[in-house]
């Protein structure tokens, strides 16, 4: 609201100060109730999204430590790693395996003729759309040609539509022009890539490479054949992923390989101390920082002064119901061996700040004799990671989780306290312009009357004055 003056020069009162303490009476309580609830509710907000977030934390390190059989204390190496790479899947159990890769599973490929024009080369100079029908494996996909499009227009065409289905394309150029190649994310005999329609791109097309083909393998002699170079089955728990050829032994070639097999590469999965250890206490490190977060916001802060000071969501309800379901999962037995609670293993809870830590000599001790049970306890559909992760679904859902449901309401709520400030603002400037009218009135009405006063005052002044000669 402007100012405006209207301080009567003929009462010397000073209106503009009583308007304003006037309007100032009218909005105080109303805009002490916004902003309070403002403060409050933006506080909640920001309060909200820092637990929501530790706790997607959180989860992504339980889904994280479930697929990663190292929580049981176990990992995955190999002796050559050209020839493979291994990782620790859940449900792996410790053994040494060897490993001959005889041939790697290949794609299709596939390549246009050659354009001298290069890539630049209009291939529909007709007034109409044309089609390039691109098949595999029993699917079909047709990419349109629109007049006048380019080779380098129709690959961009390719990789914007066919990318999730494994297709993709390139442009290959050399001195003779350019041509296209179509290859695939998809290995193994019978995944061929073959292309019609009448664009003119499927005449004088060449394969290249060869047909697509399996990878051949051995694992302790068994030969085994895979569409793909990764394998998820070959050993139980082990993700294998194969990415060259084995070598031949010392001294041989292809020219006097008959007869003689290549060498072996050796994937071994061991129980390790150290790798135990290290995942306990990924798991203690990623809890406190969860607990860490909610008591950064639910906490007391006691001032110099002895006075206290609460946090955005010190009491809140949903926050002791959260900490409640977690702790319950925490402190639950499970698995089945001998060992069946983390504190059996030395893994303590602090009872003022909810914290876990681990006692080293404890923890050294119980899985010197019981290695093999802490596995029992976190991994499984009833394990802990599981149930961690089961406990906290209600509260992290997108959308229609508890939190998520939270700010929704916080920011609905923000937003009316924004209209109705905007309401109280027009309404306290109508407020003023109205009082500031009445008070002009009533100095316009004073002026009258003062006037009049004058006048009169002025006649009657004349008649009781003699006249002199």
């Amino acid at each position: 609201m402007g100012d405006i003056s209207i301080s009567g020069p003929v009462t010397g009162i000073d209106t503009q100060s009583i308007v304003t303490a006037l309007v100032n009476a009218e909005q105080a309580p109303k805009q002490s109730q916004i902003n309070k609830q403002s403060t409050t509710s933006t506080a909640q907000l920001s309060s909200i999204g820092k637990i929501q977030a530790a706790l997607d934390a959180f989860r992504g390190a339980m889904d994280n430590m479930a697929k990663d059989a190292s929580i049981g204390g176990l990992t995955a190496t190999t002796s050559d790693a050209n020839v493979s790479t291994v990782t620790l899947g859940a449900n792996a159990s410790a053994g040494s395996y060897q490993l001959v890769v005889n041939q790697l599973a290949t794609a299709s490929k596939i390549a246009t003729k050659t354009y001298a024009g290069g890539a630049s080369t209009v291939v529909n100079a007709s007034a109409s759309a044309t089609s390039l029908t691109i098949s595999q494996s029993g699917q079909s996909y047709a990419v349109s040609v629109p007049p006048g499009a380019t080779l380098q227009q129709v690959r961009d065409s390719i990789n914007a539509q066919l990318t999730s289905s494994g297709l993709s394309a390139n442009i290959l150029t050399d001195a003779t022009g350019s041509r296209m190649v179509l290859t695939s994310t998809n290995t193994g005999v019978g995944t061929d890539i073959t292309v019609g329609g009448n664009s003119g791109l499927e005449t004088g097309t060449s394969l290249v490479g060869g047909a697509p083909q399996n990878a051949k393998y051995t694992i302790d002699g068994t030969p085994q054949e895979s569409k793909s170079n990764t394998l998820t089955e070959a050993i139980s728990g082990v993700s294998i992923k194969l990415t060259a050829v084995s070598p031949w032994p010392a001294g041989v070639t292809d020219a006097n390989s008959s007869g003689v097999l290549r060498s072996s590469s050796t994937i071994t999965v061991a129980r390790s101390t150290d790798t135990l250890k290290s995942s306990v206490k990924g798991f203690v490190d990623t809890y406190n920082a969860l607990i860490t977060a909610i008591g950064a916001e639910t906490k007391v802060t006691t001032n110099p002064d002895g006075t206290t000071t609460s946090s955005a969501l010190t009491g809140d309800a949903t926050m002791r119901t959260l900490q409640s379901a977690i702790r319950a999962e925490l402190n639950a037995m499970a698995g089945t061996g001998s060992l069946k609670s983390l504190a059996q293993f030395g893994v303590n809870t602090d009872q003022s700040t909810g914290k876990l830590s681990l006692d080293d000599k404890l923890f050294s001790a119980a899985i010197a004799t019981n290695p093999t049970d802490i596995g029992g306890i976190f991994n499984g559909d009833k394990g802990l990671l599981a149930r961690m992760k089961s406990a906290t679904d209600s509260y992290a859902l997108s959308g229609t989780g508890v939190l998520a449901t939270r700010k929704s309401t916080l920011s609905d709520t923000i937003k009316d306290l924004q209209t109705q400030q905007d309401t109280l603002t027009a309404r306290m400037a109508a407020l003023k312009i109205s009082l500031t009218n009445k008070y002009t009135t009533m100095n316009n009405l004073v002026a009258q009357l003062t006037a009049q006063r004058s006048s009169v005052m002025t006649t009657l002044d004349a008649l009781n004055n003699p006249k002199t000669s």
